[in-house]
């Protein structure tokens, strides 16, 4: 019998911690599902997959396997160290998560564990946690929001064999405050359960919308306000956009580019309901095109500003 390596399976090194194994795991679950992957052998690589999470997603389960490796040796078929087989295995029984059907490797090191599973067991097991991702425009973030949302949940029949999905729509009420990148849980609206088991979690993930006027900095928003040269010489007031409408804003006389004004209270919502600010960075820009007597006019300023804008280089 040959050795198992679970961790060259998940593309991880030994003593990769459980973050790392849950995220290796959803990676490589998504890139070979049977019902979406197009790669090739997709099944038997979801299967293996599933197999190599299920001995290294918890410190327990990895400490017994990590004990076989010591006696797995390059080139040589595998054996058990001495007494394996009369220790007591069958808490992996009672985890797992049926979502696949594990080999004769697993079966035989992991004794009831294994044959459980591939007879099928009649005990209740809980359902697939699923994540999916929710693009939020930045004005949706200051109320609460409802959101239509259709989705597709794996199914799998009592002995692990996968099923069509299952498409469920959801209306989902979003707290105002969410951040970019969140997750929400929606406790039970995931993947079903096999033999009365609980249903699994929904898990959204938010992505904000990119804004074509604001950029995002925590609960700050950043704008670009063009500035015309003589309206940063001589200040004024411009209209600016929010997202909760059109301000008059102040600018200071001499305004440089690259200056940034503080609009308080016009960011985004922190969870408190406290809102972030709006912080207008102002660039100068100069008309696209420029008549003769234009030019000439420039050129007068020119003359009579005498002013160097280079001359700390001289310094």
């Amino acid at each position: 019998m040959d050795f198992k390596d679970y961790y060259k399976t998940l593309g991880l090194e030994p003593g990769a911690d459980d973050k790392a194994v849950k995220a290796a795991y959803r990676k490589l679950a998504r890139k070979y599902h049977p019902d979406v992957s197009k790669e090739k052998d997709a099944e038997n690589k979801f299967k293996e997959v599933a197999e190599a999470y299920e001995v290294l997603k918890s410190a327990e389960k990895r400490a017994e396997y990590d004990e076989l490796r010591q006696y797995a040796k390059q080139g040589r078929p595998f054996e058990p160290p001495p007494g394996w087989q009369s220790q007591a295995h069958a808490g992996f029984a009672d985890s797992m998560d049926g979502d696949s059907e594990f080999s004769d490797f697993f079966e035989s090191l992991f004794g009831a564990a294994g044959r459980s599973h591939r007879g099928g067991r009649s005990g209740a097991r809980r359902g697939q946690d699923v994540e999916m991702e929710l693009a939020l425009l930045l004005e949706e973030t200051l109320a609460d929001e409802t959101k239509t949302i259709a989705f597709q949940l794996p199914q799998y029949s009592p002995d692990g064999q996968p099923l069509p999905a299952l498409n469920k729509t959801l209306n989902v009420k979003i707290p105002r405050g969410v951040s970019n990148g969140e997750r929400i849980r929606l406790k039970g609206q995931g993947a079903p359960g096999l033999g009365g088991g609980a249903n699994g979690d929904l898990y959204l993930i938010i992505r904000f919308v990119p804004h074509p006027l604001f950029d995002v900095e925590g609960h700050n928003l950043i704008l670009t306000v063009p500035l015309a040269p003589w309206e940063a010489v001589l200040g004024g007031q411009v209209t600016v956009p929010t997202l909760t409408g059109k301000i008059n804003l102040r600018i200071p006389a001499n305004t440089q580019s690259g200056q940034r004004l503080r609009i308080k209270g016009k960011g985004l919502l922190s969870k408190s309901g406290e809102p972030g600010d709006l912080y207008a960075l102002f660039k100068i820009v100069i008309p696209p095109q420029t008549d003769e007597p234009a030019r000439a006019l420039w050129a007068q300023l020119a003359e009579q500003a005498a002013f160097n804008p280079r001359a700390q280089w001289s310094q």
